[in-house]
């Protein structure tokens, strides 16, 4: 039985095109290794985690709230 569905001819398309390369693999190995450094170790060390940090514990939201209305409201008045 042959399925002739989109998706199926696109799954097939895709699956074909990663199975024969050779080069590619490589390439896409060193993408992945870039996007881990970017989201996992750079946000360890640059982005830390302010609300855990300044935040009592449950109260998360309310230190949120008032975050978020003391830098809405000018200060200048």
């Amino acid at each position: 039985m042959k399925q002739e569905g989109f998706f199926f001819r696109t799954f097939h398309l895709y699956y074909d095109g990663f199975r024969s390369m050779t080069l590619g693999k490589t390439l896409w190995l060193i993408i992945l290794i870039k996007v881990f450094i970017i989201f996992a170790v750079l946000k360890l060390f640059f982005f830390p985690n302010h609300i855990h940090q300044n935040a009592p514990p449950g109260e998360e939201d309310d230190f949120v709230a008032k975050e978020l209305i003391d830098r809405a409201t000018p200060s200048h008045y």
